[in-house]
């Protein structure tokens, strides 16, 4: 099967990630990036994800538009121009997508891209009478915390409830309701276009393998990971590997706690550091615990330090994600 048609019909299973979730996860900061692991962070540069389209004006002709989204059909009387974005994925969409002009505010772990207009709003914890005190025409938010959608209703804010995707395919489809909800039709149009042609590009440098890699992909210093069941993991398969989790007993809907014990015994060729609240150890404070110094990874120097942000996201930066593993694991059968 060719790496295009694996691309068309992969379904990647989307969980929000374990280490803190989308709407209230910790910003990088720069231990998580400046330590002696291997840094993925600076694998990425080969590619040129459509994080932030060029300022484009919304078609004002588009509206009134009506999206379906998780709390069902909205209308949208006439193009937005004071857009609020309760989630840092659905940030990072709407900038993708040329509606960064008409965004007024964001909460606090909106961190990219720089310059969007930060608040102190929590989407974990949502305050109607703030979020309405900044007079949006338009809120994004990715979970329906304390009935925050029925509540910004009865005070006449339209709302798209937009959830932790499920699947690559929902990553473009939130992608393209963004671009219609924002009167940005068309650049949202381009941008899953160059998403999935870097994605194509990406997959033709992964090497045939007899058998996929293993790894372990460290979420938290207690041993919370990621099974291949979840977005992580399916993103990670693409480029031919594994979790060692995969076996393991999980009532946490794919995000195991792994004992040091059964990350020796599985001895995985890579490890993947994605510490959400930017500790990520050394590779020196990998090899230091009881045993580590000894597995394959380790020996091999295959510790990568991801940036915990892309890897806890579901929107355009997926392929600085797949770049990252793609590019650490490169030459490596």
């Amino acid at each position: 099967m060719s790496r295009r048609l694996l691309t068309a019909v992969t379904v990647l299973a989307l969980v929000a990630t374990a280490c803190g979730g989308d709407d209230d996860a910790a910003p990088t900061t720069s231990s998580s990036t400046t330590s002696s692991s291997t840094t993925a962070s600076s694998t990425t540069a080969t590619t040129t994800p459509p994080t932030q389209s060029a300022p484009t004006s919304a078609a004002a002709d588009a509206f009134p538009v009506t999206v379906n989204v998780g709390n069902g059909p909205v209308t949208i009387a006439a193009a937005p121009q004071r857009i609020m974005s309760l989630s840092p994925s659905l940030t990072e969409m709407l900038y993708a997508v040329g509606a960064g002009d008409q965004v007024g505010a964001v909460d606090k772990n909106s961190d990219f891209p720089a310059g969007a207009p930060v608040t102190d709003l929590s989407g974990f914890k949502p305050n109607v009478e703030a979020i309405a005190a900044l007079t949006p025409d338009l809120v994004l938010v990715s979970g329906d915390r304390d009935g925050i959608v029925a509540a910004l209703g009865t005070v006449g804010i339209p709302t798209l409830l937009l959830p932790t995707a499920t699947t690559l395919d929902d990553t473009f489809a939130q992608l393209a309701t963004i671009g219609a909800a924002t009167g940005h039709v068309d650049a949202a149009s381009a941008t899953v276009t160059a998403m999935r042609e870097q994605i194509d590009a990406l997959l033709a440098e992964v090497p045939e393998r007899e058998a996929p890699l293993t790894y372990f992909y460290e979420l938290a210093d207690d041993g919370n990971t990621v099974t291949s069941s979840t977005f992580i993991g399916n993103v990670l398969s693409l480029a031919g590997l594994t979790s060692i989790a995969d076996p393991a007993p999980d009532a946490a809907g794919g995000y195991p706690q792994l004992g040091a014990e059964a990350v020796l015994a599985a001895d995985p060729a890579f490890i993947f550091l994605a510490h959400s609240d930017g500790s990520a150890p050394t590779t020196d404070e990998i090899a230091a615990r009881p045993g580590w110094s000894e597995l394959q990874a380790v020996r091999d120097g295959h510790v990568v330090a991801l940036d915990s942000d892309i890897a806890s996201r579901w929107g355009p930066r997926v392929v600085d994600l797949l770049a990252a593993v793609v590019a650490a694991t490169r030459g490596t059968t």
